[in-house]
């Protein structure tokens, strides 16, 4: 899939984020993929508060995570989250990799489906506010 925007966050283990294997437990990860997922919504303005405030929710349907290798206490890791679907829903694909030697260590990606916060009814088609945040075109016209 071809990625239209990307960001990348760095962030360090912190101790209460290592398990007993002394790796990174593996539900942190998912931890790093929102941090590195609100950063990049944040770029277009459309982070949590702004769905709310355009009437919409975006509750993540589906993840899908595959550990590599492991991440440890301290390690420098760069977080690449990705938009590689938007029209029906927002699909964000995810790399987590070490700094130091740019290995990947993860990935995984999230659905997320628009919600009316007035009806709470499932939008079947992304609501024209996410085209407009993301700088695209109309329904109907040519993709960029």
């Amino acid at each position: 899939m071809h990625a239209m925007h990307s960001h990348s966050i760095e962030i360090t283990p912190a101790f209460h984020d290592i398990d007993v294997m002394e790796v990174v437990w593996h539900g942190h990860y998912i931890k790093y993929f929102e941090l590195a997922r609100s950063a990049l919504l944040r770029q277009f303005d459309y982070d949590y508060p702004g769905m709310r405030a355009s009437g919409y929710a975006w509750p993540v349907i589906d993840l899908h995570v595959r550990y590599s290798r492991p991440a440890r206490f301290e390690q420098a890791l760069r977080v690449t989250a990705s938009i590689v679907e938007w029209e029906n829903r927002l699909k964000i694909s995810y790399r987590i990799h070490d700094v130091a030697s740019g290995q990947l260590l993860t990935k995984g990606e999230t659905t997320q489906v628009a919600v009316d916060l007035s009806s709470g009814e499932m939008c079947f088609v992304s609501p024209e506010i996410l085209r407009e945040k993301l700088g695209l075109q109309k329904l109907g016209r040519a993709q960029p």
